[in-house]
């Protein structure tokens, strides 16, 4: 693996400044203030939202309160997708802080998994822990791991450590060196525009010829509506832990790089701002 520290630190400790308030029509006992809080882009919203809760609880009358959930301008927020993927793909070109609503009531059952305990949030984080090793070498990396191992990995993302994470996660980057890299590359491409919840398929990252892919070549095999526009007007942005990163950079680098602590690179595809 690329010893690239210094961007692996930038991607952890990003935070997105929110603004939490309650929904207006939840029955409360006084006013309900706003709460604020610098969201950990690589985290998810119910791992990190127990100030949330507890500040909104104390005026809420207790039989009022049911499960918690969140809504961004009338879009329910998937609490499965990691924090800075939510952004990007719904506010990223909206002014900050974040806006979220917050609601006790009506949990959107068609729109949201339940979500009644942490241990939910570390088996879902651990089956794409899974998933994306079995992409990258064939489960043979995680299988090795002892469960001391798997659990510091979650304790990590928890705790938000990232030195406990890391020295366990980097074994999950690394490959031999007659390789030149993973067996097929862990992502997810999101789009704004679409009810298709992501696009997901096998794409190695070395052509057949030894060339490196690149995130272009990714994009033209697996969305090319996002590069190559019919009109040649570049409607969309390609975002990743909220930056454009170029087209010519090679798929390996980033899914070393860029991804989040679930070994994935999320990839959202938004539209341009017009102004």
């Amino acid at each position: 693996m690329t010893d690239d520290k210094d961007v692996l630190r930038d991607v952890w400790f990003g935070r997105i400044p929110t603004c939490f308030t309650l929904y207006q029509d939840e029955i409360t006992e006084r006013e309900a203030e706003p709460y604020y809080l610098l969201l950990p882009r690589i985290s998810y919203l119910t791992l990190v939202t127990d100030k949330v809760k507890k500040h909104f609880q104390k005026v809420m009358r207790q039989e009022e309160v049911s499960e918690i959930w969140f809504e961004y301008e009338g879009t329910p927020l998937k609490w499965h997708y990691p924090i800075g993927l939510l952004f990007d793909l719904h506010a990223s070109n909206m002014a900050l802080p974040w806006s979220i609503t917050v609601h006790f009531k009506n949990f959107p059952e068609k729109d949201l998994l339940h979500c009644h305990s942490k241990d939910v949030i570390e088996a879902h984080f651990m089956a794409c822990i899974k998933e994306a090793d079995a992409l990258k070498h064939k489960s043979q990396v995680i299988n090795e791991m002892q469960k001391k191992d798997h659990k510091q990995l979650w304790m990590g993302l928890q705790n938000d450590k990232f030195e406990q994470f890391w020295a366990i996660n980097r074994k999950l980057m690394e490959y031999p060196p007659e390789d030149s890299g993973f067996r097929y590359i862990p992502f997810r491409i999101y789009q704004a525009t679409t009810e298709r919840p992501f696009i997901q398929k096998l794409f190695r990252p070395i052509a057949s010829g030894g060339q490196l892919h690149t995130l272009g070549d990714l994009l033209k095999d697996v969305c090319p509506s996002a590069i190559t526009p019919e009109d040649g007007e570049q409607k969309t942005q390609v975002m990743i832990h909220g930056i454009e990163p170029m087209l010519e950079t090679p798929i390996q680098w980033l899914s070393e790089h860029m991804s989040y602590p679930d070994n994935f690179l999320h990839i959202s595809i938004i539209p341009r701002p017009t102004d």
